[in-house]
């Protein structure tokens, strides 16, 4: 809801880029609750505490059917956006905390060694980071305006240079406004004279179709030597 609040003046994007900060959070929010899965794990390996272990089982079975259902709600979404990837690995990673519950209440009840339940609590511990860790990784990159996965800046550097016209290509940015729009700036140089408009009518509309990037603003440059543009360096941003 926030992220459809229509732009103002001092915030011109609106509130898209909340959306990378909530993938962000859910990320760290699943860093945190495997700490204290671990800590908790730790702990037990100093002090067993017995479990009973009937019940245990099928409050855990029920959470398996719950959370995976609900997980492959998300899963079709989960590569497109960010935040309904952070809300699919929720799901899942409750679903495998369940499922390890089973298997530990399950061996326990037929050998009694304690020590089970922490070993499969630290195992579960390691899936969720690992799953995690590419979903903060991913998050921070957008928020830090790196662009997004799954679109190659020298691809779309390319094509733009190889655009009727178009001698030079400078001053390439990609970014995210949110976790499923794009937006690009750039610099081309065409001749003098040439039919601008078009050209940027048409370059909008094949990235869009070609790279997924819907916020397109092209900087139309026609002069070299003594005006040459500030930005034009690979080293000046």
């Amino acid at each position: 809801m926030l992220a459809k609040r229509a732009p103002s003046l001092r915030r011109t994007y609106g509130l898209r880029k909340g959306t990378i900060l909530a993938s962000l959070a859910n990320a760290a929010l699943l860093l945190v609750a495997v700490g204290a899965i671990a800590w908790e794990a730790v702990r037990r390996f100093a002090d067993p505490q017995p479990i009973e272990t009937g019940p245990v089982m099928i409050v855990a079975a029920i959470g398996i059917a719950i959370n995976t259902a609900t997980a492959l709600m998300f899963m079709k979404g989960s590569k497109e956006d960010l935040n309904v990837r952070g809300a699919f690995l929720h799901m899942a990673a409750d679903a495998g905390v369940s499922a390890g519950v089973v298997v530990a209440a399950f061996a326990l009840s037929l050998t009694g060694w304690l020590w089970l339940d922490p070993v499969v609590s630290l195992a579960i511990v390691a899936v969720i980071v690992l799953g995690t860790w590419g979903l903060l990784r991913d998050s921070l990159d957008l928020a830090l305006d790196a662009t997004p996965r799954g679109i190659d800046p020298a691809k779309v550097r390319d094509w733009l240079a190889a655009r009727p016209g178009v001698s030079e290509v400078h001053d390439l940015h990609i970014w995210a406004m949110s976790t499923t729009e794009t937006a690009m700036t750039a610099h081309v140089v065409r001749p003098l004279g040439a039919d601008h408009d078009q050209f940027l009518h048409e370059a909008c509309a094949e990235l869009a179709s070609k790279f997924n990037i819907g916020h397109v603003t092209i900087q139309v440059e026609t002069s070299h030597g003594a005006h040459a543009c500030r930005l034009a360096p690979a080293d000046v941003v």
